[in-house]
């Protein structure tokens, strides 16, 4: 029997990250999938809400793991009563420790700013031609190391609730 380290479960996280972006090309739909699955967490149809979310619709608005990650903690800590207000405010500090971890490690929680620090300039991507050349620039993988931090932060928030 294999004891599993805390670093194990990081190194895990990570791969399935890394495999799970190389089949989606969806960084909201990586980042809430890992989750989903280390968590045991509802949302299939999240899961398929977060389509057009990188970026917000590929604009370098808000980066889609962050999207994604938030949808996670707020199944953990979310409220299910929309008049459950002491829920709401209970599920703020979570997401705001994310924000402010995700921002710390990346620069920012916009996804031209992130890519922008990452890879030298801001891509247009849906246009085909800057799509191309943010791949040929390294965006997959610079993309997967985002996903890769948020999924870690949020994993360990979530965590620190059980």
């Amino acid at each position: 029997m294999t004891i599993e380290t805390g670093q194990d479960r990081v190194d895990l996280l990570a791969a399935n990250c890394r495999e799970t972006l190389e089949r989606s090309g969806n960084c909201a739909q990586t980042s809430f999938s890992v989750l989903q699955e280390e968590f045991g967490l509802d949302g299939k149809q999240i899961l398929k809400a977060l389509t057009p979310f990188p970026g917000i619709a590929l604009r370098g608005e808000t980066c889609g793991a962050v999207v994604g990650s938030l949808m996670a903690l707020g199944l953990v800590f979310g409220r299910e009563d929309l008049e459950d207000w002491d829920g709401y405010i209970a599920s703020l500090p979570a997401a705001r420790r994310f924000c402010r971890r995700f921002e710390k490690e990346n620069g920012s929680t916009v996804c031209g700013s992130i890519l922008e620090a990452k890879l030298g300039k801001r891509f247009n991507l849906a246009d085909g031609g800057e799509a191309v050349e943010y791949l040929s620039a390294g965006g997959r993988e610079a993309c997967a190391a985002v996903i890769i931090s948020a999924v870690q932060i949020a994993a360990e928030l979530m965590r620190s609730k059980a």
